[in-house]
């Protein structure tokens, strides 16, 4: 046995309550190197009396990647606290006792020191992690406001260009509202969309609006506060969440916080809200031009624009903070999407998160990070993060096909068991964004492969994003090209695309119990013929998917209602699942 292999960590992703008194248990071992795991646990104060340690459970293997098996087991305790330890037999039939002192033989003594268990004292309700049921049952739609519909060209900036004339470059205005997207909530409707995430909406200089100017008012070229109230509330009666962009590591240049600074320098009273390193803070002076010595303020990136906020401040604290619970109060938004949100400070975000949830139990916070998030995801922080290494490693197979079949469901398994289950069933699943290529033409504009690729992804845990537009087939390359006007001129949509998304969407809804709550089985990795066959399982009930990203044709047996095909001919129960084709069904 590879005994180094062995890995555990108590009250994180690896032990956690996932209902309250309902524990949750995972231990990694060497891939294919042990034959049986069981869990010993008991009362930390009747280990002597009960002597609890004869006895065991036994775990089963939940996630296989390329390197480890992930052991799980669902328990409780009588007394809501618990100590445990693993018994880990491998192959060899070596056995050996697993716990918070280490490796060690199994013997009687062993078992019997409390010393040698891994414990979690008491179940605490507060400190579970928890998260919206609603996010689990929705699916998103993402709308760059600016590019959405123009419903009042009263509103409409100097210069503004006629809809979709041209391919749109950064400094580009094209008359997008928010009286766009009120006319066209019943669109959302007819797709099936119970939630919009909404890019930012408040008073910038850009027509991306990631450069707030003021985070108190509605940017005038999208309308007025009053506007924003009605489309919340006819957002609501449709049974549609709204979801706000929040801008906290940064502001827009011409915030007259900044631009005090830009005018006092060292006597400014907003000095200290920066990261200021050097005075008179010159337009550019932060390294993002050829021949720059010094950086005399901090930024996002190097973007001259947008000095970074000090976040640490309590003054900024107080500031942040009542912005971010203003919108709440007054506009019933259901959701904060946060931009940059990786370098901004933890103790900022845990003060935010109590200050939102207070108002609302079931907010939801959703964090731009592109990278591995255990340290936001503890629960008091962010409930979810925009699910790119997920949904990255999607797209590496499908679409890049610079992975192999194992390699995705090593992949797939590996973000999985970063996080809690309560967690991977809200994190936030997109294939494209404001900030990447569209879908299809990362596809190369094959409409096959994107479907496919939409349709896997449908069908993992998560909730689902698309992308205004993608369900009439619009392309667009990098920024700003996949910011392109949303195609309303019906000979410019694409029917036959908005049809298979509805159609995906409705499926998502009609089994959300089992696509949030199931899990997740590989039954075939063919990596010559690039064919995945997996399952998601709940109450002995499978959603079975299969899924043919290479070139030769593959025989399956259909057994239960066929949700969706595509590529697929079928004779009896025996289907043939041709290049870019794929099949779900019911068994």
């Amino acid at each position: 046995m590879e005994r180094a292999a062995l890995y555990h960590r108590p009250e994180s992703e690896f032990a956690y309550l996932y209902e309250k008194d309902v524990l949750h248990i995972r231990l990694r071992t060497k891939r294919n190197d042990v034959a049986e795991v069981h869990l010993i646990s008991g009362d930390p104060y009747l280990v002597s009396e009960d002597k609890w340690y004869q006895t065991s459970q036994p775990m089963h293997v939940i996630a296989q990647t390329e390197d480890y098996d992930y052991w799980f087991i669902e328990t409780s305790a009588e007394f809501r606290r618990i100590q445990y330890a693993f018994e880990v037999i491998g192959h060899d039939q070596e056995v050996v006792f697993y716990g918070d002192r280490g490796i060690f033989s199994m013997t009687d003594l062993v078992r019997a020191k409390a010393e040698n268990y891994f414990r979690l004292p008491y179940f605490h309700e507060a400190d579970r992690v928890k998260t919206p049921e609603w996010v689990k049952e929705t699916v998103w739609y993402q709308i760059f406001p600016e590019r959405f519909a123009n419903g009042d060209s009263s509103n409409d900036p100097e210069g503004t260009l006629p809809w979709g004339s041209k391919a749109p470059s950064t400094t580009d205005f094209f008359g997008g509202d928010l009286k766009g997207v009120v006319d066209h909530l019943d669109h959302l409707v007819d797709l099936g969309v119970t939630g919009i995430y909404f890019c930012p909406i408040f008073k910038a200089s850009s027509n991306h609006k990631y450069d707030t100017i003021d985070y108190y008012d509605i940017d005038p070229d999208f309308g007025d506060k009053e506007l924003f109230k009605t489309l919340v509330q006819q957002a609501h009666e449709r049974g549609i969440r709204v979801m706000l962009d929040a801008v906290f590591n940064h502001m827009g240049y011409y915030a007259k916080e900044w631009l005090d600074v830009v005018e006092h320098g060292e006597k400014s009273i907003y000095k200290d809200w920066f990261h200021i390193h050097d005075f008179p803070v010159e337009f550019g002076m932060n390294g993002n031009f050829e021949g720059a010595k010094t950086i005399a303020y901090d930024t996002f990136a190097f973007t001259p624009r947008m000095p970074k906020l000090n976040t640490d401040n309590p003054d900024v604290q107080a500031y942040l903070l009542d912005i971010a619970t203003y919108w709440i109060r007054e506009f019933d938004i259901d959701a904060w999407r946060l931009d940059v949100a990786n370098e901004v400070d933890h103790r900022f975000w845990k003060k935010f998160y109590d200050a939102t949830t207070a108002l609302k139990d079931d907010f939801y916070i959703l964090g731009e990070i592109w990278h591995s998030s255990q340290s936001w995801l503890n629960g008091d922080e962010f409930h979810a993060v925009m699910n790119y290494a997920y949904t990255e490693t999607i797209m590496n197979f499908f679409i890049k096909r610079d992975i192999s079949a194992t390699k995705l469901a090593s992949g797939l398994y590996e973000q999985l068991m970063l996080y809690r289950d309560q967690t991977n069933q809200v994190m936030f699943n997109c294939l494209d964004s404001h900030d990447t290529p569209r879908l299809l033409t990362t596809c190369g504009e094959d409409h096959d492969l994107a479907k496919a690729t939409l349709a896997f992804t449908f069908m993992q845990q998560g909730s689902p994003c698309i992308y205004y537009g993608t369900e009439y087939g619009m392309t667009g390359g990098g920024d700003p090209d996949c910011r392109k006007c949303m195609v309303w001129n019906k000979e410019d949509q694409d029917e036959n695309f908005y049809d298979f998304t509805k159609h995906l969407i409705r499926i998502r809804q009609s089994e959300q119990k089992i696509l949030s709550y199931g899990s997740l089985v590989f039954d075939k990795l063919n990596n010559d013929n690039r064919f995945i066959l997996f399952r998601r399982v709940l109450d002995n009930v499978s959603l079975v998917g299969a899924f043919n990203n290479g070139e030769k044709d593959q025989n399956i047996d259909v057994e239960g209602e066929v949700l969706m095909s595509q590529n697929v001919s079928m004779t009896g129960k025996k289907a043939v699942v041709s290049k870019n084709g794929f099949i779900l069904f019911r068994k």
